[in-house]
């Protein structure tokens, strides 16, 4: 399942990707209300966590204005209005669900699983538990990627790039989405900056029988040299 988290609360963010992605959720976020649109455009996710008091562009005129653009993914609005009427406008406007801070963890990913689910996602959206390219096995639950029997060395970029290219193996992933999986919420940093983990990472896969390869004007792929 691919989940975008728009939210700018940066503390929230390291918590919600660290324990989803332990889920084996695939996280992309978004901390700028005005961006926010174009990234749920770019990632196409499965479901987005909506936070309504956003920089640049506030929360409920985003999900107003993807509705508008027809967008229909389906959309948990987080948020610290805990009133009826805050929530009644959210749902009216196009949320599907609310969920008011601070919240439990687990009952959010209840709640984003059953989101996906109605939108016909798998009920097994958990599995599978491992996903294998090449000599690779990634672990979705823990994130942990072997090679054979032993652990692959990786910095936490190159863990967060391998993870989200085996995730999706065999498809094309853009620059762009890849970018916002390894430096969440680095705004400062220049998108070439991704070519450097992609340098490094393809060089630690030298006799996993996995090939990292750039696609000109669509981003990278993994797949198998078998």
């Amino acid at each position: 399942m691919r989940l975008l988290l728009i939210e700018d609360d940066p503390d929230l963010q390291v918590s919600l990707r660290r324990t989803l992605e332990r889920k084996g959720i695939e996280i992309g976020l978004c901390a700028d209300g005005r961006l926010a649109l174009a990234h749920w455009q770019q990632q196409a996710p499965d479901v987005v966590l909506l936070d309504l008091s956003l920089p640049g562009l506030d929360g409920l005129e985003v999900l107003s204005q993807a509705r508008k653009a027809g967008l229909a993914t389906p959309v948990l609005i987080l948020t610290a209005r805990g009133t009826v009427g805050d929530r009644v406008i959210g749902l009216n406007t196009g949320a599907d669900d609310y969920l008011s801070k601070p919240f439990d963890l687990d009952e959010l990913e209840a709640r984003i699983r059953a989101l996906h689910r109605r939108a016909g996602g798998s009920a097994d959206d958990g599995m599978p538990e491992t996903v294998s390219c090449g000599q690779l096995s990634l672990d979705v639950a823990s994130g942990a990627i072997h090679h054979g029997f032993k652990v692959l060395d990786l910095s936490p970029r190159e863990g967060r790039l391998l993870r989200a290219l085996m995730q999706r193996h065999g498809r094309a992933l853009a620059k762009e989405q890849l970018f916002d999986v390894v430096f969440p919420g680095a705004a400062e940093v220049q998108y070439e900056a991704i070519e450097v983990v992609v340098y490094r990472l393809r060089k630690k896969l030298a006799g996993t029988g996995t090939a990292l390869v750039t696609l000109r004007g669509l981003g990278y792929l993994l797949k198998s040299e078998a």
